[in-house]
């Protein structure tokens, strides 16, 4: 007799529908085995075949953080390329190195949390590099483009599974995973939530990953909008993943609930399918969930639900079709670093470098000689979530290779110092041989956080002659300092000081250091390690940092940066300054910036060179804007960090091979008084970005010049079946074949309510020959015309006049266009049969939003529990009403008028148990009929939730 072949389980029939397959596995998986699929580290389950999965791997421009990758321009320079093709392309190669690296290393997962859609509201966040715009239309193009690309074209597998970060409203460092972003409706429907439902339903998104802030009161990780929004926009089973920590954060930061089973609980059936925290151990998690199911906070059917999304996205990667799956052949041998992914990353870095200003300096002539100097001019930064690179060029070798060495100077512009110790010694550097050549996170690390510094290095030691090191001051005092050799002073776990790290980075910077004045000595300084907070020592086995025993420098310089730029400037013919940030230091994740100023140190390099040749540019290598003064600058360039091929990129565009075509994808604001509070949400009320903002940018939004000029001609709009047809000619009257980026806006000519001054409705890339043109076309549905009305709760198209605009950029429009709109006239709100919900407010001031509960619904309260004030707009009474109600928590007073006129009403609330018990007040009014403005002041810390008229 002959064993029989068992028979071939469900899970496995690839004739199956996935639904059915999932059905299958998850109704043999235990209870225990489905509890311990939560954690971001799923274990195998042997007895069944399935292997572990892990949610998570970073790829917001490369594959990052797992080693050497091809590495493409920074998020923000995608966005700047305004080219979805492109960064469609770049997707696919990409997710075809995830595939590639896994393919020998299965420590790299295909469920990708990127890219991220936050948008770039306000540019002192600290994670600007990781965001595509401030414009949720350019977001969310650019958005489904990468994740198209990530995804793959297959209707049934996709190559990877990206889950888009940050929902919601997140755009601050400071305190972010305890502040709340007050989000009004206007501002949650029309901005923040746009991004990612236009990204959504164009049907290649897997999920997406709360954020650490709360909205209105209430944590990401619990959020109603969840169910209420996400998963209505699409018949998917999308994938929630948490943020790393975050889950343990509800109890233990942000004390919003007692217990974490209380807060594990709350999350999974707010939606959360995927917990990551306690990094690889799973066993926090499961005793949570356990206890959450024990105390009946759970069912299993709650386990199950979100156990079955995670098995959905699993299906869709091929991990139970291996012979099926078209990606399955992707190799690190033949898709890994390949040519064409290297011309990628070299056209996406040329596409991303925006011209801000040029006075007929640029392009450079071919025989001209050039001095390159700044603290970035040979640099090729990367930031947190970039791969290891396997190719580099700056700034200075693409100038050595476009133009040859002997044409160009370089001059860096840091400080030469040696630190000279209170007994007459100086710092010194040890000599060491080739073991100090190693780059920080060459072999990958599924948490680069746990790298931890060299301690195989000597430490700095002290002696008659010490060494001359590279002072840099990246501005708030913050400083780097760098051997002979190019390694920067790096503090280990051992707490030595070494000359041992490649570059500046780590969670917690080890490489950065504070002089701070000594008060027993007139010249004396300490030097601070900001990474650990201790002052530098010097001890007889080496210089550590320590709690005690500061030692005191004095700083002798032996050249002065501005001095070094100067002799390189005048002996030029064409001065290119290039400045910018380090994406590890003032200005990252946990960290926001503090000014728009370009630090000091970089200001008094950018004189030296304007002062010693007029022919000087700004060339500005950052993750963010800057204000700066294009005065007596004759050229000013701005490109993200641009990956490996940034230096390349950008001789090329400075010596007109290509010509600049980037465009900004946000406003570049002339003075640090321009902008609102870095908490302060209300775009509308606040008149923030370029949709709102009132004052004259520095560059705006959508602003790149061009080595050519460009006309615009012939628009035409035709009204069709919920649509606008709107086409327009594009033509290159100059003599350079280049790139333009045609813009299409709107704009309602005569509101009922704060509307944009203008707001994107379509772009397009184009690329023309001397004297070529293009007709281009677009449809812009009529919804794109609509607005949030928060006295219906839901969007209207308020019939009227409308301006159709296109043009180069925002403010420089070449052609418009009126057009009469028929829509959904207004109407007063109905408030004697629903009242006023108190988050529906037309204006407001000294007021923020708040959890109605912990489970859902809106309040309001006055900033800080003082005064705040409610403003709602026509109000119709009907044939009158004699009596007010409010439903509130706390204690306060609630006053009512009409029109801005005297008090008709005043309620107190002597005090509830606890913010969410609410208590409902009357009151009688003199009878008040017709339409009337609602005006409400609200006094001391009460939460007001509810208004009613009766009577």
């Amino acid at each position: 007799m002959t064993a029989q072949t068992p028979p071939t389980p469900p899970f496995r029939d690839a004739r199956l529908p996935f639904a059915k397959r999932i059905d299958d596995l998850l109704a043999r998986l235990t209870l225990d085995e489905r509890i311990a699929f939560l954690h971001q580290f799923a274990p195998a389950v042997e007895r069944l075949g399935v292997a572990a999965f892990r949610t998570g791997q970073e790829a917001l421009h490369g594959v990052a953080w797992m080693g050497p990758a091809t590495v493409f321009p920074q998020a923000v320079g995608l966005g700047a390329t305004w080219n979805d093709d492109l960064v469609r392309r770049v997707g696919e190669a990409v997710s075809t190195e995830t595939r590639a690296m896994r393919a020998r290393d299965d420590r790299v997962g295909l469920n990708v949390w990127s890219p991220t859609v936050n948008l770039l509201r306000h540019p002192l966040w600290g994670r600007n590099e990781e965001g595509y715009s401030e414009d949720p239309k350019l977001t969310s193009a650019i958005a489904t483009a990468y994740t198209r690309g990530l995804r793959g074209d297959h209707p049934a597998y996709w190559r990877t599974a990206p889950v888009l970060k940050h929902w919601l409203a997140h755009n601050n460092e400071t305190n972010r995973d305890t502040s709340s972003s007050s989000v009004r409706p206007r501002v949650l429907h029309e901005y923040d939530l746009r991004a990612f439902r236009e990204t959504v339903e164009a049907g290649a998104v897997a999920g997406v990953m709360p954020a650490y802030n709360l909205v209105n009161g209430r944590p990401n990780h619990v959020s109603p909008y969840l169910r209420e929004h996400l998963r209505t926009w699409s018949d998917q089973d999308l994938l929630v993943c948490s943020d790393a920590g975050a889950p343990s954060n509800l109890v233990d930061s942000e004390h919003y609930f007692d217990t974490h089973e209380e807060a594990t609980a709350a999350a999974i059936l707010a939606g959360v399918d995927s917990f990551t925290d306690h990094g690889t151990d799973s066993s926090k998690i499961v005793e949570r969930v356990q206890g959450a199911l024990v105390q009946g906070l759970l069912s299993e059917a709650d386990i199950d639900e979100a156990v079955r999304r995670q098995l959905a996205i699993r299906f869709q990667l091929g991990e139970f079709d291996p012979r099926l799956d078209p990606y399955a052949d992707i190799t690190a041998a033949k898709d890994f670093d390949t040519p064409a992914h290297r011309a990628l990353a070299q056209e996406a870095a040329e596409q991303a470098i925006v011209l801000l200003k040029n006075d007929g300096l640029l392009p450079l002539s071919k025989d001209a000689r050039i001095a390159v100097v700044g603290l970035l001019a040979d640099e090729c930064k990367l930031d947190w979530y970039s791969g290891t690179l396997i190719h580099r060029s700056t700034p200075l070798e693409g100038l050595y290779e476009r133009f040859g060495a002997e044409r160009v100077d370089f001059a860096e512009g840091v400080d030469r110092v040696r630190l000279r110790t209170s007994y007459g010694t100086y710092l010194s550097v040890p000599a060491v041989g080739e073991a100090a050549d190693e780059v920080r996170g060459a072999e990958g690390a599924l948490d680069p956080a746990l790298l931890a510094g060299r301690t195989d290095l000597p430490p700095l030691t002290a002696d008659a002659a010490g060494t001359e090191l590279a002072l840099i001051d990246w501005g708030e005092g913050v400083l780097t300092l760098r051997a002979p050799d190019g390694r920067y002073l790096s503090v280990a776990d051992d707490g030595y000081v070494r000359a041992s790290a490649d570059q500046p980075g780590g969670w917690v910077v080890q490489e950065t250091f504070h002089l701070e004045p000594s008060e027993s000595h007139e010249n004396g300084h300490l030097l601070k390690h900001a990474g650990t907070g201790r002052y530098v020592s010097v001890a007889a086995d080496g210089v550590k940092v320590a709690a005690e025993n500061a030692e005191i420098f004095e700083l002798e310089f032996a050249e002065r940066g501005e001095d070094a730029v100067a002799r390189a400037a005048a002996s030029a013919d064409v001065v290119l300054v290039v400045a910018g940030n380090d994406p590890h230091i003032n200005g990252r994740e946990t960290e926001d910036r503090t000014t728009l100023r370009l630090p000091a140190h970089q200001e008094r390099l950018l004189r030296a060179a304007r002062d010693a040749n007029p022919n000087t540019a700004l060339v500005l290598v950052s993750a963010y804007p800057y204000a700066v003064d294009p005065g007596d600058l004759h050229a000013v360039l701005w490109t993200a960090h641009g990956g490996q091929a940034a230096g390349t990129a950008l001789a090329r565009a400075l010596a007109g091979d290509v010509s600049p075509a980037g465009r900004l994808p946000q406003t570049w604001y002339t003075a640090d008084e321009d902008l609102p509070d870095l908490l302060d949400y209300d775009v509308i009320g606040g008149r923030q970005t370029y949709l709102y903002f009132e004052g004259t940018p520095l560059f705006p939004f959508g602003h790149g010049l061009s080595y050519t000029s460009f006309a615009y001609a012939d628009l035409h709009i035709q009204q069709r079946a919920g649509a606008l047809a709107v086409s327009f000619t594009v033509s290159n009257t100059g003599e350079t074949a280049a790139d333009e980026v045609a813009q299409l806006y709107t704009r309602a000519v005569d509101p009922s309510v704060p509307r944009p001054r203008r707001e994107l409705a379509a772009y397009r890339r184009v690329h023309l020959a001397p004297g070529a043109s293009a007709e281009l076309t677009f449809e812009l549905p009529l919804s794109a015309f609509e607005f949030w009305d928060v006295a219906l709760d839901r969007p209207r198209l308020e019939p009227g006049a409308y301006e159709v605009l296109a043009g180069a950029s925002s403010e420089d429009v070449r052609l418009r266009a009126t057009v009469e709109l028929d829509g959904e006239p207004g109407a007063p709100r109905p408030v004697r049969e629903r009242g006023l919900n108190a988050a529906d407010f037309d204006e407001q001031r000294n007021i923020v939003i708040v959890d109605r509960t912990k489970v859902s619904g809106d309040a309001v309260t006055p900033v800080d529990g003082e005064t705040g004030e409610l403003v709602f707009l026509d109000c119709e009474f009907g044939d009158g009403v004699t009596g007010i109600t409010v439903e509130a928590a706390g204690e306060g007073v609630v006053e009512l008028s009409l029109d801005g006129g005297p008090l008709i009403a005043e309620l107190t609330l002597n005090g509830t148990k606890g913010p969410y018990d609410y208590t409902t007040l009357g009151a009688e009014i003199t009878s008040v009929a017709a339409v009337h403005d609602v005006h409400l002041r609200l006094r001391g810390p009460l939460r007001l939730a509810h208004v009613g008229f009766s009577g």
